[in-house]
């Protein structure tokens, strides 16, 4: 059982982590606007989307989520492979869906600029 203290700084950092994530997606697409092509510029969003937000859940403790990008390179380093290659199929499911939705925006696009 997790106590009180251990929920609290969970909460805590996912605030953290969220509100330093949407600064940092500010920041890097303002820097993305530079590129001239639409759908390099959303690709390289997606893929940032992808590889900072997907969870996966920790094996020590039941329903508690941890970015899957630093729950996979802490358990390779380890030594872990089952427990990074969790972490490395979310990261791969998420980036079907995130090019799937990806397709769906360049398909709104294309119909929008007509």
């Amino acid at each position: 059982m997790i106590d009180n203290d251990a929920q609290l700084a969970y909460g805590i950092f996912w605030a953290l982590y969220a509100v330093s994530f949407v600064v940092f997606f500010y920041m890097i697409s303002r820097l993305f606007r530079m590129l001239p092509v639409y759908g390099l510029r959303t690709l390289l969003q997606a893929a940032l989307v992808v590889l900072l937000l997907t969870p996966v859940e920790s094996a020590e403790v039941s329903g508690w989520w941890v970015p899957a990008w630093l729950y996979g390179g802490y358990e390779l380093i380890l030594g872990d492979a089952e427990a990074s290659g969790r972490a490395i199929m979310n990261l791969g499911i998420a980036s079907l869906i995130m090019i799937l939705v990806w397709l769906l925006d360049l398909v709104r696009y294309r119909l929008v600029k007509r």
